[in-house]
């Protein structure tokens, strides 16, 4: 008996001195990274992307394609104006381009959060505003995480409902404490949430769209507003931000406007007259072509490309899974042969882009050219057959032509892997073999760029006696079809970071197959996915962490979700010279919050 009490005894000191040690792991910091230590210093003075001499002053001009008819962009109803999120309302602790996932305090002036990242804590600094002049309090920050988790967008109910409780352990400091498996991104998932105006919104329909001038705590406010036409913005004189070190030589623009156009090529016929500052450029036949006009020439409008550390992402033409006609792998491979990126690559776009071959492609996330490492493999070894061998062993590559417009190999294997799917060829169709219904789908797009693109892969497919319509749609529509999975085949891009986290189940999680507003467009209930995201989401050290990603990737892969597109290596901007910008360009590539204007300086 003795034996047995000294045992609990000590087994009482080492929970004791185990709860010492994380009480004194969770001290208030200035930063957080997801994985090791944040690069600034508490007593950092500017990103160094940013010039903290910049002029403050003047105007700048952009253009958007499309239309909207709401100033909420927190909802899944209407089309939200551009800018209403990243220069109206501000997240609790702001973010850093420079490192891969780091976050310094905005609203909140420290973050506190275990070893085991269970619980995290804000405390709110004292000085933080709304437009309107009221204090951000904790009440708001309450507020905007029941309204989001309840209301939001998809994104936010799902990131939100993981807390399981908030308390308040003091005037200025409110405290999330998370349930459910660990997650070491939440603490800085709700670093980022937006934090809304309790006195507005608790007497608004939140979930409705409005054309209300919203109130918020950021650097600007709504100047102008023309349903669909425009919007304006206008520095706020008593920012109470505006001397902190995240935000030193950003925001120097006194206003800026943002036009909307019916489609592109009104938009950059605009941006010649001189009517629009900046300009992305995502055509490559225009970035190579179009820009000979006598702004150009004059100097007086400057071409940059700009080179970025992040991911390329995966653009795709998505199959819609949900669809019987895309519901057979075999079948989707087949009509992936048929797109002769080299043929396109070279015809349509100057040969500038760069076939995706990886969700994570262009850095050390991605798969390709990788074996999987041991880790990868115990952690797929749960779901055997789901990665064929060329994929687990990194020899997977998108199917290549000769760049003849021919293609004659990959249709023949295309041919052969419809027949094996229950298709063949009679009178020029291909149909099913079982129900003589022809292989046919549309395929969704929005604008004169997409169309092009479609058409061309259509006349391929054509050659196979595949009937792809194209179906141009508006922005509105094309939204709307999108958040309803109201498609067969469409283009779209997913974003990649070098911290790719919980919106990974956003993107391709197994509840966004039935589940309205996630970007799971493919329509994707794959349980390999959610395990690999699972485990990128616990992964503590950066090693396991970038082998869970790479082993995402690499089931992604063999879903054979979409087509791979293409990316382009550079960023392409042109731009006013009279608009300039620091040397130093971040990790994420360019930062148009740390450019300023010289006209009339």
């Amino acid at each position: 008996m003795g034996r047995c009490v000294a045992r609990m005894f000590l087994a009482g000191l080492i929970v004791a001195a185990l709860s010492v040690q994380g009480a004194v792991s969770a001290q208030p910091r200035h930063a957080i990274a997801m994985h090791g230590e944040p690069a600034y210093a508490p007593d950092f003075r500017n990103f160094s992307y940013a010039n903290p001499a910049a002029p403050k002053g003047g105007e700048i001009t952009f253009s958007v394609t499309g239309t909207f008819n709401s100033l909420n962009p927190l909802i899944i109803k209407g089309v939200p104006a551009a800018g209403v999120r990243g220069h109206v309302y501000e997240s609790l602790m702001a973010r850093s381009f420079d490192e891969p996932f780091s976050l310094y305090g905005l609203l909140a002036e420290t973050i506190e959060t275990p070893d085991d990242r269970s619980w995290v804590s804000f405390v709110l600094r004292p000085e933080a505003r709304f437009s309107d002049g009221r204090p951000v309090s904790v009440d708001d920050v309450v507020f905007s995480w029941q309204t989001l988790k309840t209301s939001g967008r998809p994104n936010h109910r799902f990131y939100y409902s993981k807390v399981a409780r908030i308390e308040r352990p003091g005037p200025r400091t409110v405290k999330f404490v998370f349930s459910g498996p660990p997650d070491r991104e939440l603490p800085l998932i709700l670093g980022l949430m937006p934090i809304l105006p309790k006195h507005v919104f608790e007497t608004r329909e939140f979930e409705a769209t409005s054309l209300e001038i919203p109130v918020g705590s950021g650097p600007y406010v709504v100047e102008t507003v023309k349903p669909g036409a425009l919007i304006g913005y206008r520095r706020n004189a008593e920012y109470w931000g505006r001397d902190l070190a995240v935000n030193a030589g950003r925001f120097n623009f006194e206003r800026i406007r943002y036009e909307y156009f019916r489609d592109g090529s009104a938009a950059f016929e605009a941006f010649k007259k001189g009517l629009i500052d900046v300009r992305i450029e995502n055509d490559p036949t225009r970035w190579a072509t179009g820009y000979d006009f006598p702004a150009v020439r004059q100097g007086l409008v400057v071409k940059e490309e700009f080179r970025t550390g992040l991911p390329s992402g995966m653009s795709a033409l998505v199959f819609n899974t949900r669809r019987k006609v895309f519901s057979d792998i075999r079948v989707r491979k087949a009509l992936t042969l048929m797109f002769d990126f080299e043929w396109i690559n070279a015809n349509l776009y100057f040969g500038l882009y760069t076939r995706i071959q990886s969700y994570f492609g262009n850095s050390e996330l991605s798969s390709q050219g990788r074996p999987a490492s041991a880790y990868e493999r115990e952690i797929l070894g749960a779901f055997p057959g789901v990665v064929p061998p060329d994929i687990l062993e990194g020899r997977y590559a998108s199917p290549r032509s000769d760049g003849s417009g021919r293609n004659r190999a990959n249709r023949r294997r295309a041919i052969r892997l419809l027949r094996d799917a229950g298709y063949s060829a009679r009178s020029g169709t291909m149909v099913s073999a079982e129900t003589g219904e022809p292989l046919t789908f549309e395929i969704l797009i929005a604008t004169r760029e997409q169309e092009r693109l479609a058409l061309s892969y259509a006349r391929n497919l054509k050659k196979l006696g595949i009937a792809a319509t194209v179906r141009q749609v508006d922005s509105t529509q094309m939204q709307r079809r999108r958040q309803d999975y109201d498609f067969d085949m469409m283009p779209y891009n997913w974003f990649a970071s070098l911290s790719p986290g919980n919106e990974q189940s956003f993107y391709w999680g197994s509840k966004g197959r039935t589940q309205p507003g996630t970007r799971n467009y493919m329509g994707a209930r794959e349980p390999a996915i959610d395990a690999m995201i699972a485990a990128l989401l616990k992964a503590r050290k950066r090693e396991r962490f970038v082998d869970a990603v790479r082993a995402l990737d690499r089931v992604l892969l063999a879903g054979q979700y979409g087509i791979p597109l293409f990316f382009l290596p550079k960023q392409w901007v042109a731009r006013r010279a009279f608009i300039r910008r620091p040397e130093k360009t971040s990790l994420y590539g360019f930062r148009i919050d740390t450019w300023w204007s010289v006209k009339n300086q």
